[in-house]
């Protein structure tokens, strides 16, 4: 069922980096270029509230619009300011290079708050703006509640980090650039097991999010399969995540090498602080929620060293791709990128492979662009940040290989 779908202009965003608070974020971009397939850098040019001749370009229709959401603002704001600069690096490199068959690209991120309700009215305000394909949502509550307004509208969607199957269930319009849930919950049990990280594991998991619940399920059955017993598994949900006592006190009383924590870093780091407060000193292992807490403010980092993760993307990893990457973003944004940056960026790569194998243009209508790249999809394969010869199954899910990373000297070290 699923197949894949500048010069500058203006780019309008309120990206507030604060963990918490509220607020909106919006605001569009012409951006950059690399061969068409591959995740290659180029420009580290800013091009926040600059206009050039891409903006004429824009009046006449012969550009792509693509818009983005995710959080600029409160909690999971680590997370969409990544996607945000992610997808800003790869189309101001796309548009100096002269665009996509010729076509420059429009952009334009709006700010979800990760909340469902806003993310379906940044939806509807990209709707307005003339959006033709989307890149998002970041976080995958909200793209579930994205996903079935652009299915009804048949308006191509591919999400960067939104990684739960309900997203892509009963649509054939949406695509992922991460793993889904289940294969980050079979892939932790099975590095554990493979690599006698433990015997005696605990899992604390927040039973009231799709994404940590997901990954929890399937880490439950794979670990059935592996040299390593789950002694301890705890929930926390939404309405009660700062206080994770009870959790490892009963991970400790149970004798836990390893706590497993398939959850987002504001959470996991309260947890580590917490269980430093009662000298309990287990490894921790999460998945790609993980990546992002060495920014959390006022966070003693460390106490991260030592943490485990599975996730696409290492920043320090040697290729000439990723360091060309991390150099062109630090220049353009001031930190090194994350995983969700990475697979934006790659997210936008995989759209231009995709127009450019299906013929797609800017006058097309948003249906037809749909049938274009999904027809596309089935075909492509993109060498990107976050995986090499990434290729897409018929149910929108992405076949690539994991990463094992570990925090070392503040700073997060592929494993070799």
């Amino acid at each position: 069922m699923k197949k894949f779908k500048k010069v500058m202009s203006l780019l309008l965003v309120a990206a507030m980096i604060s963990l918490v608070g509220c607020g909106n974020s919006n605001g569009s971009a012409e951006t950059g270029s690399a061969e068409t397939g591959s995740a290659e850098t180029g420009s580290t040019d800013d091009a926040a509230g600059t206009e050039s001749d891409a903006s004429l370009a824009a009046s006449d229709g012969a550009t792509f619009k693509i818009g983005a959401i995710g959080p600029a603002t409160g909690g999971a704001a680590v997370y969409g300011i990544a996607v945000q600069n992610g997808a800003d690096l790869a189309i101001k490199e796309i548009n100096e290079a002269g665009g996509i068959n010729g076509m420059l690209i429009e952009y334009n991120f709006q700010d979800d708050e990760c909340d469902n309700e806003k993310s379906v009215n940044a939806y509807n305000t990209l709707k307005d703006w003339g959006m033709q394909m989307l890149v998002g949502t970041t976080t995958s509550g909200c793209c579930i509640a994205v996903a079935a307004e652009s299915s009804n509208d048949n308006m191509f969607q591919i999400t960067p980090s939104g990684s739960s199957v309900d997203i892509i269930n009963n649509t054939d319009n949406v695509y992922q650039v991460c793993f889904t849930d289940p294969n980050q919950g079979v892939g932790a049990a099975q590095y554990i097991g493979e690599n006698a990280v433990a015997e005696n594991v605990a899992v604390i998991y927040d039973s009231s999010d799709v994404y940590s619940s997901g990954i929890y399920e399937k880490f439950v059955q794979e670990a059935a399969n592996q040299p390593f017993e789950i002694v301890s598994a705890e929930a926390f949900t939404a309405d009660n995540k700062t206080d994770f006592s009870v959790q490892l006190q009963k991970a400790k009383d149970a004798g836990a090498e390893l706590v497993f924590l398939p959850i987002y870093y504001t959470e996991a780091s309260l947890i580590l602080t917490q269980a430093n407060a009662m000298d309990y000193a287990p490894k921790f292992f999460g998945c790609d929620g993980l990546d992002g807490i060495l920014n959390v403010e006022n966070f003693d980092t460390a106490l991260a060293e030592g943490v485990m993760l599975l996730t696409p993307f290492a920043a320090d990893a040697e290729d000439e791709a990723t360091k060309s990457f991390v150099s062109a973003y630090v220049a353009a944004y001031g930190e090194t990128p994350n995983q969700f940056a990475a697979d934006a960026y790659d997210a936008v790569y995989i759209l231009k492979a995709a127009i450019e194998k299906s013929g797609a243009t800017p006058s097309d209508s948003v249906s037809d662009i749909c049938e274009k790249l999904k027809g596309a999809m089935s075909e492509i394969t993109v060498d990107g940040l976050t995986g090499e010869a990434m290729s897409w199954d018929a149910d929108g899910a992405v076949n690539k290989a994991p990463k094992a990373m570990e925090i070392v000297n503040g700073n997060y070290s592929l494993i070799q």
